[in-house]
């Protein structure tokens, strides 16, 4: 249900960003759905799913007193690939265009799967647009037991081609992280909670490495590498902090501000010779250790 509405939503935005800042009648709006979905667009309709788009992608779709013509107003903005909502809206579009064009593209698309992208992530966002708790059955990777859990959910994040969501634990008494591949059995309970009004995913992890949450305060790491490796970075950044210091004959330096964990140091370990952590001295000995275990793993005996 909520899959077909965000698609619904989705449409409605590419809808009013094609007709530019002149915007669009409301006869004109209807007379596209009714070509798209095959059944009648009221005005009562349209006012929700205005509202709806408001709240989940930030997207506020206008109406000119003057003219009665619907707009978004810099729709060039939400087309930037640089913002959340453009992620998002891309990220919608791509599987839907995925799923119609199966057939006719058979063997010419690929994509990485993501094991957990299709698993409760539905039940949760529903979840979540309902202020809805929910009770899950847990079992981490690091023990065969599983636990449960009376859970808010406050946000979900992707990260590393898995579907992760943020919750207020009831037991626990604090926010946890989970993972949804881990998810056993998910159901609502029938209570609802107030979300917090300052609460804000990106301002939790503004400091944070992939998933974790971040523990104590950001420090400045510093690294280097060849101009080559460094094109890549520009494009796709190891942080979003990542900030270019310098740029010498042989290496171009970089830095990011960020809660140093584990996360962290295996990526820097992904990179292997190609990437040089300058400090603090902790962060490049962690990443040295890291690196000579692998190494000493391949040594012949």
């Amino acid at each position: 249900m909520v899959g077909e509405l965000i698609q619904k939503y989705i449409w409605l935005i590419q809808t009013f960003i094609r007709a530019g800042e002149r915007g669009l009648l409301l006869e004109e709006v209807q007379e596209r759905w009714e070509d798209r979905f095959d059944w009648p667009y009221s005005r009562r309709t349209f006012n929700n799913h205005r509202s709806e788009v408001e709240e989940v992608f930030g997207i506020r779709i206008e109406c000119s007193r003057s003219t009665n013509r619907y707009f978004i107003r810099n729709g060039e903005e939400v087309s930037d690939g640089h913002s959340e909502s453009a992620w998002l809206i891309d990220t919608f579009t791509v599987n839907n265009m995925l799923s119609l064009s199966k057939e006719r593209l058979h063997g010419r698309i690929s994509v990485e799967d993501i094991p957990s992208g299709h698993r409760h992530l539905t039940d949760i966002m529903d979840a979540m647009s309902e202020n809805h708790e929910i009770a899950i059955t847990y079992r981490k990777y690091t023990s065969e037991e599983t636990g449960e859990y009376s859970l808010r959910p406050y946000a979900v994040k992707e990260y590393a081609r898995r579907w992760y969501m943020i919750a207020y634990c009831k037991e626990r008494k604090g926010i946890r992280v989970y993972g949804l591949d881990r998810i056993r059995s998910l159901k609502k309970t029938g209570t609802r909670f107030r979300m917090p009004s300052d609460f804000d995913v990106d301002s939790l992890f503004a400091t944070s490495f992939g998933i974790y949450l971040p523990e104590g305060r950001g420090r400045t790491i510093t690294f280097r590498t060849s101009h080559t490796e460094a094109g890549f970075l520009r494009d796709l950044p190891i942080h979003h902090s990542q900030k270019e210091i310098s740029s010498g004959k042989e290496h171009v330096t970089f830095s990011i501000f960020a809660c140093p964990d584990r996360n962290m140091i295996m990526e820097f370990c992904r990179y292997g010779s190609r990437i040089e952590v300058l400090s603090p001295q902790q962060v490049r000995e962690a990443v040295a250790a890291e690196l000579k275990k692998a190494s000493e793993m391949y040594d012949e005996k």
